[in-house]
């Protein structure tokens, strides 16, 4: 933020540090030093030797701790203010609380830099010698000023003199008038219009308006205007007049003098243009101090620039190489009104913006233009006229918008320009040599601002991302993981943290080169992230070590199950570098929160452990806790056996009879699902149901359930019929899986149509899973109904149904679940709950059929209650097809 007022520019810049503590003193002044302003300090700690130094030592910046043994801080700046005003007063303090920061800047310090934060301190004194030059030069002209209207004061007695019969238009015009604007006696008529045709169109209605006030109301008329002169421009003058009235009250005749004020009235001009320019020069370092982020910098930058500065609109672009153009990334203003924009693109400044050509090829003619120019020239474009400038495309826009003049300024770094700030003025000629010095300097603190910030959010980049691959490094990783986890634990939730080591790696490095080992390492971040789920975080914690937080975990099968799937995203396919073609592989250590470590350095560390021991032994991934991977790696080769089994048509349906409870007739009969599996022989559906469900293979083993059971009954059907023999329902039961699933219904549809028609399948469906999306299975149930299918409510009583959705539920069967049937016997509340049920199943007109039904005394009592039918090992054990069909039919004569 360099400006040509900064000491690095001149001789050393002479710093009175008041400081008990020297190596404090010798800190702050080698912080100025640091960074590259040459200052050279003396050090006071009492009030005769701080008023002694004022006077001899002459500093131009005054440091001061808060608080001293011998002498007050405040008590410094009072002395300051009261005897040397000029010089910026800044508090450097070790603590400073909010209620002594606004004190001491109200009581003018320019501003405070805490001890442990002195990077802030070159920028503050810069700032700080800065608006004490622009307070001084802004004193200067007002005093200037002052001189000014005293010299008008004296001369008003000889201005010249001027009358104007009102009734005839006649007017005298004094020659000495018409020769100061260049004219001869007879250039000019003596006539009220003549005189009016020369006034500058901004201001003929003002003096209209001024002279009709003073005739009709009698206000008196003093205004000042701007004549043309035969030159073709503008001259200011300050004129006086009297009317007087008839005895009717109407003005006759009117006269009064006319003096010269153009060189006051330039001057006051250039005073308020300088101010203007000031204001945004003092605003932006101000906001430069402050500012976070490019895009802060920037708005703020075109904010200041249209409500401090008043100019139309204020917009910055950066130059983009790839595109061979500038990019706006700000702008402000263009309103209806003068500075009056509260937000970027406010009116049409941003429609104006883009039709601006902004291209940086000069041989592009459409989209070459003075903002390229400023770019490849790397010097400002001043227009001093919008309107007659030839070098302007886009007139009728500027005059719409109110533009008339406009200025470009380069945004240079170390000699090389990165953008550029654009100035719109509503008025003409605004920006001269001086205005130009000054937003040349603007410019230049902006980017000096920029260049800062840039470094400053690389370095902030680097404290927290992996240079190579952008993905977070250790320390981040750390912070992230440890925000999951009280997530987590808030949720009470189960997480992973998963370290990943690359094989080979070094070896890739030594062969093929350091470079390719890089991109490799790039690629691979790449794919990670393209692959990644929402909520998971991938890290580059070592060289050649990933690692990644899942959150949200079910289970260490579904873990396991994940990273099989993720492992193929990451490394099924080969990484092409350059043009050499790499497959690789990598090893897995597993921790799981909050079984394995509840904080994050624990969970990274043993999770590290476990990829230290998967490489030893040379298994792909290992949990922490052996015993988990033990287990994993059980179900895993279980899982692949279910798929093979499903591949090779090992499962079988078994079928369990339904009778009637008072004859004991079999009424239906229920599919179960058997695996005949080769190496482990008949597996009970205990140990692969709930693995199918979670692994969502029961979709497809329960579509073949159906089919099977439809075929089933067709042969079942076509044996018993011809006998005269009644043919038994097939019940299935339905898993949450399958009838969660959209096309739930058309699978069963498919299913029925290979049996015989009319369909003799049922559906045994969980309480709990039908209360899941009442509305939306009431709808799949009457479809399934609508085929000929019946509905069974199974497990009834373990869960919770609401008695007026059960009476709207489309179902014919409620199943009383055995762990009712099994204890009724002994406890009485039990007994009273299975009898209700059956009551209130016959209420709403449904069968009950009670489960698990393994002694006479349970069929007696059931019996009983009413219940309409009975299953259990008490009638008959699940039984393959051929023993159902054979149990089915009547015995031979003369049969055992």
């Amino acid at each position: 933020m360099a400006t040509n007022l900064s000491p690095r520019a001149g001789h050393p810049l002479r710093v009175l540090l008041v400081e008990d503590v020297a190596v404090d003193a010798e800190l702050s002044l080698r912080e100025l030093k640091r960074s590259g302003i040459p200052c050279q300090g003396c050090r006071v700690e009492t009030e005769p030797d701080f008023r002694r130094q004022l006077a001899e030592f002459k500093p131009e910046v005054i440091l001061s701790d808060f608080s001293m043994p011998q002498f007050n801080g405040m008590a410094a700046l009072a002395i300051a203010r009261s005897e040397y005003p000029d010089i910026p007063f800044i508090f450097v303090s070790g603590t400073l609380g909010e209620e002594y920061a606004i004190r001491a800047l109200k009581s003018g310090a320019a501003d405070y830099v805490l001890k442990d934060n002195l990077m802030r301190l070159p920028p503050t004194v810069e700032r700080a010698l800065l608006d004490a030059h622009v307070a001084t030069e802004a004193r200067a002209m007002e005093v200037a000023l002052q001189h000014s209207e005293q010299r008008f004061r004296l001369a008003i007695s000889t201005g010249d003199v001027w009358d104007w019969n009102l009734a005839t238009g006649e007017a005298y015009i004094s020659p000495q008038w018409k020769e100061r604007h260049g004219y001869e006696d007879d250039e000019i008529a003596n006539t009220a219009a003549a005189f009016l045709e020369l006034l500058h169109p901004d201001d003929r209605a003002p003096v209209k308006a001024a002279f009709s006030a003073h005739v009709r109301k009698r206000v008196p008329y003093d205004i000042e205007y701007r004549a043309r002169t035969k030159a073709g421009d503008y001259r200011w003058s300050y004129a006086k007049g009297l009317a007087l009235w008839n005895a009717h009250g109407r003005a006759t005749y009117m006269a009064g003098t006319a003096i010269d004020t153009h060189a006051r009235k330039v001057a006051e001009i250039k005073v308020g243009r300088l101010n203007r320019v000031y204001a945004v020069l003092s605003g932006t370092n101000a906001l430069i101090v402050h500012a976070q982020n490019r895009d802060e910098l920037f708005q703020g930058a075109c904010r200041i620039a249209v409500n401090a500065g008043r100019f139309r609109m204020a917009w910055i672009g950066l130059i983009d190489g790839a595109a061979a153009r500038i990019t706006p990334a700000a702008w402000h203003g263009s309103g209806e009104g003068e500075g009056e924009g509260e937000g970027e693109g406010q009116g049409d400044g941003d429609a104006y913006i883009d039709r601006i050509p902004l291209g940086l090829a000069e041989d592009d003619f459409a989209n070459f233009g003075l903002t390229g120019r400023a770019v490849v020239e790397n010097r400002p474009m001043v227009i001093e006229d919008m309107q007659s400038d030839p070098r302007i495309s886009l007139k009728d826009e500027a005059r719409r918008q109110g533009f008339a003049s406009l200025a470009i300024l380069p945004l240079a770094i170390s000699g090389l320009c990165v953008g550029v700030l654009a100035l719109y003025s509503s008025e003409a000629g605004f920006f001269d040599a001086d205005e130009v010095n000054l937003l040349r300097e603007l410019a230049g603190d902006i980017a000096f601002a920029l260049d800062h910030i840039e470094k400053a959010e690389r370095l902030n980049y680097l404290a927290f991302f992996d240079a190579l691959t952008g993905l977070a490094n250790r320390p981040l990783f750390y912070e992230r993981l440890t925000q999951h986890i009280d997530a987590m634990r808030r949720e009470k939730q189960r997480l992973a943290v998963l370290v990943m080591n690359i094989d080979r790696f070094k070896n890739i490095n030594d062969t093929l080169g350091r470079q390719t080992g890089d991109e490799l390492l790039k690629k691979m971040a790449q794919r990670f992230e393209a692959s990644a789920r929402e909520g998971v975080w991938y890290a580059r914690i070592e060289a050649d070590h990933f690692a990644v937080v899942l959150p949200e975990v079910k289970s260490e099968d579904e873990l396991a199950r994940r990273l099989e799937t993720g492992y193929q995203d990451y490394f099924g396919a080969p990484f092409h570098v350059g043009d050499a073609e790499l497959r690789v592989s990598a090893r897995f250590g597993i921790a799981m929160y909050p079984d394995d470590g509840d904080d994050a350095e624990a969970l990274l560390r043993n999770a590290e452990a476990a990829v230290k021991k998967a490489r030893a032994s040379g298994e792909r991934y290992l949990f922490y806790t052996q015993e988990m991977t033990e287990k994993i790696a059980g179900s895993l080769t279980l899982e692949n056996q279910l798929r093979q089994g499903l591949e090779r048509n090992e499962f079988v349906l078994y079928y369990q009879p339904k009778v009637d409870a008072r004859t004991r007739r079999i009424l239906s009969v229920e599919a179960l699902i058997r695996w005949r599996s080769p190496t482990l022989g008949l597996v009970p559906p205990a140990q692969f149901i709930p693995l199918m469900e979670e692994t969502g293979l029961i979709k497809e083993v329960g579509a073949w359930a159906l089919r099977q059971a439809a075929l089933d009954y067709r042969d079942l059907h076509a044996l018993l019929t011809p006998l005269g023999l009644p043919v038994p329902r097939i019940a299935v039961n339905v898993s949450p899986v399958q009838l969660r699933r959209g096309n739930f219904v058309e699978t069963v549809r498919e299913a029925i149509a290979l049996g015989a028609a009319p369909p003799g399948i049922d559906l045994e469906i969980t309480e709990s899973l039908i209360m899941e999306d009442i509305e939306e299975n009431i709808v799949k149930l009457n479809e399934l109904c609508a085929m000929g299918l019946s509905i069974a409510v199974d497990d009834f009583g373990t869960g919770y149904s609401s008695l007026r959705y059960l009476a709207k539920l489309p179902v014919q069967t409620l199943k009383i679940d055995r762990s009712f049937v099994i204890t009724m016997l002994d406890d009485p509340a039990t007994l009273t709950l299975v009898s209700t049920v059956i009551s209130l199943a016959h209420s709403l007109r449904l069968k009950v059929v009670a489960e698990g039904v393994d002694d006479e005394g349970q069929a007696k009592l059931l019996c009983e209650l009413a219940c309409d039918e009975m299953q259990g090992y008490l009638f008959s054990r699940p039984l393959p097809i051929a023993d159902i069909t054979r149990l089915l039919q009547p015995a031979a004569p003369g049969g055992a």
